[in-house]
């Protein structure tokens, strides 16, 4: 129940992140989300389940790769992500809006998001399971399909929408990463408030 409680948390800050601040700006939070914003400008789909069926497509593609723990939490993360962008989709979240500044605001909360989530050994979903699949085969490390995936749905997404959209796509990216890594190698050192406490009784 803790694990779960905790990778809910991070699939909700993920999918507010995603609606109130990268989607309304069509900037991709990954190659998946750069398919729900082409499959929502293209086709009207709603962002939520666009995100949700990209993901679980992608995921079903690659499950006897994942183990059963790991792949149950990775569909229970991006289904409440993709729930709580369509809960969150409401046009007066989106009254005031700056692209880039919902575009750091944004890449910082998701960092949060999806961090918390790789701390709990589940995945956030999106192409990173066809990179490993990919990688598998090719016996390779996932980092450079991920990479050329990735920039291919970028620059699809871009030619189709707006140029701009690869810039702030990259930007977003690096941010996230430099979050994720936060927190994913966060620790709390409680021997420190400990020493801090017995010095102030001592006081």
């Amino acid at each position: 129940m803790k694990t779960y409680t905790i990778i809910t948390i991070g699939a909700i800050i993920q999918g507010i992140a995603m609606d109130v601040f990268l989607f309304p700006n069509n900037i991709p939070s990954g190659g998946a989300g750069g398919l729900a914003v082409l499959l929502n400008y293209l086709f009207q789909v709603p962002v939520g389940f666009a995100l949700w069926f990209v993901n679980f497509s992608m995921l079903l593609a690659g499950i006897k790769w994942l183990g059963s723990s790991s792949a149950i939490g990775t569909i229970y993360s991006i289904s409440v992500a993709s729930l709580t962008i369509h809960l969150f989709d409401a046009p007066w979240l989106r009254e005031y809006t700056n692209v880039w500044g919902d575009l750091f605001i944004g890449s910082i909360i998701l960092g949060f998001g999806v961090g918390i989530l790789l701390r709990q050994g589940v995945s956030n979903g999106g192409v990173g399971v066809l990179a490993l699949i990919i990688a598998k085969y090719r016996n390779t490390t996932p980092g450079k399909p991920l990479f050329w995936i990735n920039g291919s749905i970028f620059l699809l997404t871009a030619s189709i929408i707006a140029w701009q959209i690869i810039i702030q796509a990259i930007l977003s990216q690096w941010i996230v990463g430099k979050i994720v890594d936060f927190i994913y190698h966060f620790t709390l050192h409680p021997n420190v408030v400990v020493i801090q406490s017995i010095n102030i009784r001592k006081k």
